[in-house]
């Protein structure tokens, strides 16, 4: 992970579970979740793995990377990426 771009951050940091690094590589969306702010991986790292049943931390994993997958969404909400800046 980027040091720098978790560096501001002042909740809890989440470490990677070796299965959602495998749901992300399966997929093909490590690149689109690295291009994620630093908050949104976390939130959604500690989102998926405060669930108590295995049922619950599946949706949250499938819905995870539907979000990623399309690119417009976050926790259900609109979400669109910085544009790199104009040269």
């Amino acid at each position: 992970m980027d040091e720098d771009k978790f560096s501001k951050l002042t909740r809890p940091r989440y470490p990677m579970p070796d299965f959602i690094t495998d749901a992300l590589t399966e997929r093909g969306l490590m690149a689109a979740y690295r291009q994620r702010p630093a908050y949104q991986q976390n939130d959604y790292i500690g989102w998926i793995t405060r669930a108590k049943r295995p049922q619950t931390v599946a949706k949250r994993l499938n819905q995870m990377l539907d979000e990623l997958a399309q690119g417009d969404r976050y926790m259900k909400m609109p979400y669109r990426p910085k544009r790199p800046p104009k040269t």
